[in-house]
């Protein structure tokens, strides 16, 4: 009786059914950066070496977006709400796996799975979203608030992270997915209605293998040459990861059913707006993990309280996302744009005062005032990569947007956490590989123990310098290239 009543009340089975899709969404979005306050008890639990502790952090994004756009075309081929379905299963399954992990091999083999289960849920979601909701200004509120989940998950994700260890052990980061998941594969049956088949043509698995074996090596030879100086194994790393993406990239633009459709990036304002789905993430994940280290490891202070910290930036982040769109109906995407770049790079600049024996203030500062930044960038880019395509590209269309998220989340921690780990390497007390490593050694010296804060403190700046520098010529950039619209 009660599914007959949502079934003939299609506008409260279509918001029913956002709340729904909404779960793994925030799920998939937390999962990226719940390890960021984690990363001190995991190494105490595990002891991972530098580059194993980099890879935790770093396999479930660049699993996600490696094979979202593979899924996002699996989906248009095969059936939105199936995909959904068994991919919130196997992340059940791989989040049940990481939280008894035993060791780290175990812990990175079970969060690429989650990667895995997360690349099938985000495009299929979006779709969904468009079949939920046919009407366009409500399509595109709920294009809104899908991109504040999204983002909301990416800030609270530490916050969750830290209110959990601050009770239980490391692995309950993960076991709060379980009962989401559980929601999710009894609701959606119910609320969601599969989605037809609306793109023709097989997924090539060529073009899905290139692209996910090149990310991993180039990034494998970039962490490797910042933990443990150059070599001939990284480097022939690169040179294949490199080779495999220029594979990958001319493969594209001869196959009839590309995975990626690089025609789109011929129209500027599509481009600037999948880097900056790219380039924000890159820097808040980061900043967002090298200064959970430096909360703690640095300044001392417990990891619940280093999760209260972060309230104010992640409810600014939050709050903006939400309310950009109806921003951009007032000014336009230029304006935007610009405004997003610009308010990152100035909130980037506040984290430089901070040392080694205070600068809390200035971190919340930062958070904030960068917060309106990101909350922009995250609403716009899912709402500039649906509009550009017709429908029936839109699982496609979705998975750039996202796989543009997923990329900047994990090449923020890789390259910036790999700048952070060489400069560590080249002026700390070269007794261990990182900071919270350093730590762990018994009896160390006073001097020796502040010259490796004072190491990462340097590191820290220097990220926050170098994605500084990139945000304000991004803000340039959209300045010239992004032309001006009528409200």
């Amino acid at each position: 009786m009660n599914e007959q009543r949502v079934a003939n009340s299609p506008d409260l089975r279509a918001w029913l059914g956002l709340l729904v899709v909404l779960g793994p969404v925030l799920l998939v979005a937390m999962d990226g950066s719940v390890l960021f306050l984690a990363m001190p008890k995991v190494t105490d639990a595990l002891s991972p070496t530098a580059e194993q502790a980099l890879w935790v952090l770093d396999i479930y994004g660049f699993v996600v977006g490696s094979l979202l756009i593979a899924f996002g075309n699996i989906g248009d081929r095969y059936g939105r709400l199936r995909l959904l379905m068994i991919g919130a299963a196997v992340f059940g399954a791989g989040s049940t796996g990481a939280a008894f992990a035993p060791t780290p091999e175990l812990l990175i083999t079970f969060r690429a799975l989650m990667g895995l289960a997360g690349a099938t849920l985000l495009p299929s979601a979006l779709a969904v979203l468009g079949e939920l909701f046919t009407a366009p200004r409500r399509r595109a509120r709920a294009i809104g608030i899908f991109a504040a989940t999204f983002a909301a998950g990416f800030a609270v994700g530490p916050i969750v992270g830290g209110q959990l260890l601050s009770r239980f052990w490391w692995g309950s980061v993960f076991l709060i997915n379980l009962p989401v998941i559980a929601l999710f594969l009894l609701l959606a049956p119910i609320l969601l209605r599969e989605v037809p088949a609306t793109r023709p043509g097989r997924v090539d698995a060529l073009s899905v293998l290139l692209s996910a074996v090149g990310l991993l090596l180039t990034v494998y030879a970039i962490k490797h040459a910042a933990a443990e100086g150059l070599a001939a194994a990284p480097l022939m790393s690169g040179i294949a990861g490199i080779s495999a993406l220029v594979w990958f990239a001319r493969r594209q633009r001869r196959l009839d059913h590309p995975l990626i459709d690089l025609s789109l990036f011929r129209e500027r304002v599509f481009t600037i707006a999948i880097i900056t789905g790219l380039l924000p993430l890159a820097a808040w994940s980061a900043t967002a993990y090298l200064t959970g280290i430096y909360l703690q490891s640095v300044l001392g202070l417990a990891v619940l309280h280093t999760a209260l910290l972060a309230l104010p930036g992640a409810a600014v982040l939050t709050i903006t996302c939400i309310v950009t769109p109806a921003l951009v109906e007032r000014i336009d995407k230029r304006a935007a744009l610009i405004t997003c770049h610009f308010s990152i790079a100035t909130g980037l600049l506040l984290l430089l005062p901070t040392n080694g024996t205070g600068g809390i203030g200035w971190y919340i500062s930062s958070t904030v005032v960068a917060g309106i930044g990101y909350g922009i960038s995250f609403s716009l880019v899912a709402d500039t990569a649906v509009a550009a395509v017709p429908p029936a590209r839109a699982g496609a269309a979705a998975a750039i947007a996202e796989t543009s998220n997923e990329i900047g989340n994990a090449l923020g921690i890789a390259l910036f956490g790999s700048l952070a780990a060489l400069l560590f390497r080249l002026q700390g007390p070269q007794l261990a590989g990182t900071l919270t490593e350093t730590l762990l050694i018994p009896d160390i010296a006073p001097t020796v123990l502040g010259d490796a804060k004072a190491a990462f403190v340097t590191g820290l700046h220097a990220v926050t310098v170098a994605a500084c520098i990139l945000h304000c010529a991004l803000g340039v950039l959209a300045l010239f290239w992004v032309p001006r619209t009528r409200p």
